[in-house]
């Protein structure tokens, strides 16, 4: 299988990862105004598992490093299977509030305080299970990212005031997805053998983890997204006759964002190799400041916003750039 081989290289396949999270949300402003987000949520899964078995049985069964796709699937443990799996379940019950924060919210404030408390509770407990890297450095960096948060979830509150809206439900969506999305990456770094060059007997290779990850991702979508087309946070309930009924680009754009979303995951679990699982899930959290720019200059989501709120965005990026380049430091 394919393994990166230095620590340079796995902090590119971050910035990859870092691009492919802050910009899959895209694919959902792209589909048809219409388009529930219940609905383009179905596509979505199916592009994480169709891009996480592809990549499975081309990357992850070439080369003479680690163990191909089929033989570390046969030798895996039923432990390391459930840590994968688990690992996508709270994934997938994390990131369907966090598109309905998204639908609610826009890109510029769910990616911020959902992913950015991700990303906050990701460092700290993937640092715990595996302390790699300066910690000085590291928190500083986390710290800062807490701050432009707050400044981010300000600036929405100003808006909303001004257009009387009131911003509970969305925010508090974004709040929810963050607490549970700061947890899934450990289960599924859990799962593999921590040196991919040195498989472990009943470990996963990070090919098959990401896979079964998907899995998980899928079997628990019949639960959590089925619920939620009969009891929706906003709008009429819908059934699967609507998801049918829907035209080929809104069900090709729910299927790409799946496929940019999980190149970003795998990207992200095989840097954690060499850089750290800490580090690789933090770093690939700049996904925000991506989805941030997205937000506010290309989607407009903060056009006709009271004085002052453009300042305070401007000092959010920054917060969020200067705590991403001390947690790239830290190693």
């Amino acid at each position: 299988m394919f393994i990166i081989e230095t620590y340079t290289l796995a902090v590119i396949f971050c910035v990859i990862t870092m691009f492919a999270w802050g910009s899959w949300a895209n694919t959902q402003k792209l589909a048809a105004k219409d388009w529930r987000f219940e609905l383009f949520y179905w596509d979505y899964v199916f592009g994480i598992v169709l891009f996480a078995g592809l990549f499975a049985l081309t990357a992850g069964s070439t080369g003479d490093g680690g163990r191909p796709f089929f033989e570390d699937l046969s030798q895996a443990d039923n432990a390391s299977i459930w840590s994968a799996v688990l690992g996508g379940i709270l994934f997938n019950a994390a990131n369907i509030l966090l598109v309905a924060a998204i639908t609610l919210a826009g890109m510029s404030v769910a990616f911020p305080v959902g992913i950015g408390l991700a990303l906050v509770i990701g460092v700290i407990v993937n640092y715990i299970d595996a302390p790699v890297g300066n910690a000085t450095l590291l928190f500083g960096g986390v710290a800062l990212i807490v701050l432009a948060i707050l400044l981010n979830a300000n600036a929405y509150r100003k808006l909303s005031a001004q257009q009387q809206k009131v911003p509970t439900k969305g925010l508090v969506l974004a709040v929810v997805a963050g607490l549970l999305m700061g947890l899934f990456y450990k289960y599924v770094a859990n799962s593999m053998f921590p040196d991919f060059e040195n498989p472990i007997v009943g470990k996963l290779s990070p090919y098959t983890a990401v896979f079964l990850f998907a899995l998980g991702i899928l079997a628990s979508n019949f639960v959590f997204n089925t619920v939620l087309m009969r009891k929706p946070f906003e709008g009429v309930p819908v059934g699967f006759k609507d998801y049918f009924s829907g035209s080929p680009i809104s069900h090709l754009m729910g299927i790409l964002g799946g496929i940019i979303w999980c190149i970003g995951m795998s990207f992200s679990i095989l840097a954690s190799d060499k850089a750290g699982p800490a580090i690789s899930y933090g770093l690939g959290q700049g996904a925000t400041v991506v989805a941030a720019l997205w937000g506010i200059f290309v989607w407009k989501e903060f056009r006709g916003a009271p004085k002052g709120v453009g300042s305070m965005l401007n000092a959010m990026l920054l917060l969020y750039i200067v705590g991403l380049g001390l947690i790239i430091a830290a190693r």
